[in-house]
C-alpha cells in the first residue's frame, strides 16, 4: 500500500474512530474534526518518507488509544458523572497471572 493511501486511510480511521468515541457529544465531536483536520493540513506538505511514517505510526497510536482508553461521562447532577463506556471497553479487567505452583 502506498504512502498517501494509508495517510488517507488513516484519516478515515480517526474520523471513523472520533464518531464512535464521542458519539451524542456535539462539542467533543467537533473538537475532534478540527484536531484531526488540523494536523493533518498542518504536516501536508510533508516529503520525507521516513517522518511520514513516524507521523503514520503517531496517528495509528492516537486512534488506538481513543478507542481503547476513553470513556464518555454525562453530568447527572451537581457533583455527579454517569459513565457511559463502550462495548469494547467492557473486557475482562485481569492482570495476567501464572498458575500457582507449589513450592519445593
Amino acid at each position: 500500500m502506498s504512502q498517501a493511501a494509508k495517510v488517507l486511510q488513516l484519516f478515515k480511521t480517526l474520523h471513523r474512530t472520533r464518531q464512535q468515541v464521542f458519539k451524542n457529544d456535539a462539542r467533543a465531536l467537533e473538537a475532534a474534526r478540527i484536531k484531526i483536520n488540523e494536523e493533518f493540513k498542518c504536516n501536508k506538505s510533508e516529503t520525507s518518507p521516513k517522518k511520514i511514517e513516524e507521523l503514520i505510526k503517531i496517528g495509528s497510536d492516537v486512534e488506538l488509544i481513543l478507542r481503547t482508553s476513553v470513556i464518555q461521562g454525562i453530568h447527572t447532577d451537581h457533583n455527579t458523572l454517569k459513565l457511559v463506556p463502550r462495548k469494547d471497553l467492557l473486557i475482562e479487567n485481569v492482570p495476567y497471572c501464572d498458575p500457582p505452583t507449589q513450592k519445593q
